[in-house]
């Protein structure tokens, strides 16, 4: 699922690791859901101290998320995979939460993979769902950013990526 992700994605773990650290210490721990990918060894390159999850279904088993000592709980890319977002949210007793998800994009349907059953967008979010999520399960967005995904392709939905924001992140603390 992850080859080749660091070239595929460097843009997004850009944004990414610079939103991270405009809102997270070094000196705060991190549980990082979803399994050791890419983007978790650049956490670590950059100072971050991060457990993750261990591929536990987050829809029936928020055991490790109940149970972390984290000061602060990340999820990228993670809760458009969940059927039940809401719930995963709320079992979250941390305080702070930096978050982001793909934006529904008007013009290409959601993601799918063949292969890798867990590797299937269930929840593409627009913008003000994801903030009506995160509010109504105890969440105050305090700073959000997007930006856009463009590809090197030639076609009509590739001219479309290069202004339509693809990428929504989110930090937010608990009310």
């Amino acid at each position: 699922m992850y080859e080749n992700s660091f070239h595929n994605h460097n843009k997004r773990f850009k944004h990414t690791i610079q939103f991270l650290k405009k809102h997270v210490s070094t000196s705060e721990t991190i549980l990082d859901l979803g399994v050791p990918n890419p983007f978790t060894q650049i956490m670590k390159e950059n100072g971050f101290s991060v457990e993750n999850t261990q591929g536990e279904d987050l829809d029936i088993d928020t055991t490790t998320i109940k149970n972390s000592n984290a000061d602060i709980i990340t999820a990228f890319e993670i809760f458009e995979h969940l059927l039940s977002p809401f719930t995963v949210l709320q079992s979250i007793k941390v305080n702070k939460l930096v978050t982001s998800v793909p934006l529904k994009l008007w013009f290409s349907s959601a993601y799918r993979s063949k292969t890798d059953m867990l590797d299937r967008h269930y929840h593409e979010f627009e913008d003000w769902q994801f903030d009506w999520l995160l509010e109504k399960s105890g969440w105050k967005i305090i700073d959000s950013q997007k930006w856009t995904n463009p590809t090197k392709k030639i076609g009509i939905r590739t001219i479309l990526r290069w202004f339509t924001p693809r990428y929504y992140i989110i930090y937010a603390e608990r009310v």
